[in-house]
């Protein structure tokens, strides 16, 4: 994300903004996210709804 530290919703802000570059979102059901190489390996799975993005990401900021 940088070199400095963000806060947690900043995390989350930059992660939606770089879903939404990529055109991440499941056209079928906007509610997941596919991953692609970089987000398959925060989330260990090739799909997430986004009511699991936050818990997920929780396991990778301090």
């Amino acid at each position: 994300m940088g070199s400095t530290p963000l806060p947690r919703t900043a995390v989350v802000s930059k992660l939606w903004d770089y879903i939404k570059k990529n055109n991440l979102q499941d056209k079928a059901n906007k509610r997941n996210i596919n991953a692609d190489a970089k987000l398959k390996e925060i989330f260990g799975k090739p799909q997430v709804s986004m009511f699991e993005l936050a818990s997920l990401i929780g396991k990778h900021v301090k």
